[in-house]
């Protein structure tokens, strides 16, 4: 493991459990909520049909997801028929790859420092996107906002879903929580 990697899970383990614990009144330190697991999705649906070659294009979604996070992607498939869509269950929908442990931590440190100041009029993340259950979920438009990323190729932009899974169960904890980890909330 690298000393300069992973700084991101050195700061939750050394800062936010103990201001987690004062703010909240936790009397274990394992009580305090963490990141369970960050899901990078992507779906290409019937947009790649509409190319001569969608098995290239595909692979060249697969190739950029794997860069992005580091992990081969799992091929999803429909899980049901949905004739206004001109989507049949088992056609291929989109990619998914579920990240837990170092690469989690690493994914998220180029996510926070990296990727969301590069997107385009960035002013920060909304509280509104965190859901009730206080994951929270960032969609960028195509993937070029991360650095792995060439954007001087030619090549096919898709839009990029990131779910952040906590293990808090309301809204404020969370917010909490991702805040004094390093994500940039917009203030009200």
């Amino acid at each position: 493991m690298n000393k300069n990697m992973l700084k991101l899970k050195k700061k939750y383990q050394e800062e936010v459990i103990s201001a987690m614990e004062k703010d909240f009144d936790y009397d274990n330190p394992m009580a305090v909520p963490r990141i369970k697991k960050v899901v990078v999705s992507t779906s290409f649906g019937s947009q790649v049909e509409n190319w001569s070659k969608p098995d290239e294009i595909r692979k060249e979604i697969e190739e950029d997801l794997a860069v992005i996070t580091g992990q081969k992607p799992v091929l999803r498939q429909a899980q049901q028929s949905v004739a206004e869509f001109h989507v049949r269950q088992g056609d291929p929908v989109g990619f998914k790859v579920t990240l837990r442990g170092n690469r989690m931590y690493d994914f998220l440190e180029r996510l926070i420092y990296l990727a969301l100041p590069r997107s385009k009029d960035f002013k920060g993340i909304e509280p509104g996107s965190l859901d009730q259950q206080g994951n929270l979920n960032i969609g960028f438009e195509d993937q070029s906002v991360f650095p792995e990323i060439a954007t001087d190729q030619e090549r096919i932009f898709f839009g990029v879903q990131i779910t952040v899974v906590t293990s808090t169960h309301n809204h404020d904890e969370s917010l909490s929580l991702l805040k004094k980890i390093g994500f940039p909330f917009k203030e009200k």
